[in-house]
């Protein structure tokens, strides 16, 4: 989707656990901040598009989410739509906000991911994730997580999905033992990509995370599901991110002074394909790279959907940073840290950043909107102007359930 959405204002609050916060004032801290950052006031909104994925589980809100934490700021009238996609809700918020602002409809339109994760019941946590696959399909999932760990030797892969972890960090200990038997790919570079990422998250003050990691250090910390140890894993969280999107007529009236557009944004569900055949990550970048006139040569700054340490490297290869099976040679150049040749997961990503779901897009949007904008302080990446954000979210079969592709220019 060709877009000319411009990115008025961004904000964001700490992602972390917050067991005393409730949706309503996670939600608001992230409004309030967005529209302070965009110069504008709450009444100048015309519509919000609300990207949760969790809240009927975790805290009872089933319904009406969007319009529950904006009316708690005195934010009633506007059109409000609830987005949910599993991981990939906030990033669809967005993607429909700037559709909208791009198709004319509106001039102002406020885009807000938040969640809530953390829960005295961790399994109501973990359920959370086990929504976002076929539920109908459930036992054959489990049973076949179990059967391909144990054929690989996976001691700790074997049992506990779901009830002491997130059943995704089964899918993904699958996915890495497939690349390394294919590809070549080591622990050592997953481990890698966990320690580049505690580097970027230490320096970011909104990060969950903030410890500094050697991959020694990595490679030690507990086992969760082979070969992922802790470190590896993203963890679980609460917070919010917003945007306020504006049209270029709009943008040149407020004389916004360093515009951030939003110039392609792709949104497609997986499909059932074959094994090694291109999925939703390679033809959402395609797409996008196409809308937008930028290659993967032309990228200063990449967010991309680091839920577990394997998936950075493997969305390295669908994204076209380097050809299949080289992820792990980015990580052994250091080209995705900063001061590398592309900088990935400059926020510390989710490894470090904190994944709660429903913000988790929009948060990649704040962090390369600073980025482009040059104020992101220690871990700047030096003359940025053009960033990609890629966000997934659920599972069906070999594929993705949603994939969002976004790309933003200054």
């Amino acid at each position: 989707m060709r877009l000319n959405a411009v990115i008025a204002g961004v904000g964001m609050t700490h992602f972390g656990k917050h067991m005393d916060t409730g949706l309503k004032a996670l939600g608001a801290e992230a409004v309030q901040a967005a529209v302070g950052d965009s110069g504008l006031t709450l009444d100048d909104l015309e519509a919000a598009y609300v990207g949760n994925a969790a809240a009927g589980l975790v805290t009872g809100q089933e319904s009406i989410r969007g319009q529950v934490i904006l009316r708690s700021i005195g934010l009633g009238k506007l059109p409000v739509v609830n987005v949910e996609n599993a991981c990939a809700s906030g990033s669809t918020a967005l993607h429909q906000a700037a559709a909208m602002v791009s198709a004319g409809l509106y001039d102002v339109v406020l885009a807000l991911g938040v969640e809530k994760l953390y829960h005295p019941d961790k399994k109501k946590s973990f359920g959370a994730f086990s929504g976002a696959v076929d539920v109908e399909a459930m036992q054959e999932i489990m049973q076949r997580l179990q059967e391909n760990a144990k054929q690989s030797g996976a001691k700790s892969g074997s049992s506990g999905a779901g009830e002491k972890r997130s059943m995704f960090m089964d899918i993904y200990a699958a996915a890495a033992r497939a690349h390394m038997k294919q590809y070549g790919t080591t622990a050592e570079h997953f481990a890698g990509v966990s320690a580049k990422n505690s580097f970027h998250g230490s320096m970011n003050p909104r990060a969950q995370f903030r410890e500094c990691l050697s991959v020694e250090e990595v490679l030690a910390s507990p086992m969760i599901a082979e070969p992922l140890t802790r470190p590896m894993c993203s963890p679980i969280g609460d917070g919010a991110a917003a945007v306020v999107l504006v049209s270029e007529a709009k943008a040149r009236q407020l004389g916004i002074q360093r515009p951030v557009k939003v110039v392609s944004s792709v949104l497609r569900s997986g499909w059932d394909h074959g094994y090694g055949e291109d999925g939703a990550g390679e033809v959402c970048s395609r797409e996008a790279y196409e809308e937008s006139g930028a290659g993967p040569q032309d990228l200063d700054v990449v967010e991309l959907h680091d839920a577990s340490a394997p998936a950075e490297i493997m969305a390295y290869e669908y994204l076209g940073l380097c050809p299949k099976g080289d992820g792990g040679k980015l990580i052994d150049e250091g080209a995705t840290r900063l001061g590398g040749r592309l900088p990935v997961n400059t926020s510390g990503g989710l490894l470090r950043k904190g994944h709660p779901v429903g913000a988790t897009g929009i948060a990649q949007i704040v962090e390369l909107t600073e980025q482009l904008q040059g104020r992101s302080g220690e871990r700047q990446v030096e003359g940025a102007r053009v960033g990609l954000a890629q966000n997934g979210g659920g599972n069906i079969g070999l594929d993705v359930a949603a994939m969002v592709v976004t790309v933003l220019k200054a």
